[in-house]
């Protein structure tokens, strides 16, 4: 599959589930001077999550370019080292507002990943945050894993934040 392809099967899933597909923003942001760049996918909708703006639905998907050249990922250290590091991508993202949490958003991630992109069970491993014991359960419970491919990690790899203040939580 390459990235077209998949760019379309994930929006197309989302959207079967009910989610409103969001065209990507600009890489300059148009009414935000906090940020230089668009860096992560969740950028656009920084005013819903704010509660300064209504989400015209509960439930958004897009795929939505970034650029990262600096900052709290030290991406310029890490770029060409890693298969992970990238100074422009384009990030996928299933957003709710209210509409579900956790178990949904499980059930989602395993359905989209097994039964649309055909990956085979066996070789799927996750990951939580190490003090978020109901997501491990969730994982547990959605996906008939093994304990042993539920691995608890701690705040630097499984805990997002956008430096310092501002949004944060468990991944």
């Amino acid at each position: 599959m390459d990235s077209r392809a998949l760019r379309g099967t994930f929006l197309n899933f989302f959207s079967d589930k009910g989610h409103l597909v969001w065209k990507s923003s600009s890489l300059i942001p148009a009414n935000d001077p906090t940020i230089l760049f668009t860096n992560a996918g969740m950028n656009q909708f920084k005013n819903f999550f704010l509660g300064v703006d209504e989400p015209p639905r509960r439930a958004i998907c897009s795929c939505q370019k970034c650029l990262r050249i600096s900052g709290k990922h030290n991406d310029l250290e890490n770029i060409g080292f890693t298969r992970r590091h990238h100074t422009f991508f384009e990030m996928l993202g299933n957003f709710s507002f209210g509409d579900y949490f956790k178990k949904e958003a499980i059930s989602f991630a395993w359905e989209f990943v097994t039964e649309q992109l055909k990956i085979d069970p066996a070789l799927i491993w996750v990951t939580f945050y190490k003090e978020d014991n109901e997501t491990k359960t969730l994982w547990k419970s959605v996906t008939n894993l093994p304990e042993s491919k539920i691995i608890p990690m701690g705040s630097d790899d499984n805990f997002w934040s956008m430096g310092d203040t501002g949004p944060c939580g468990p991944c």
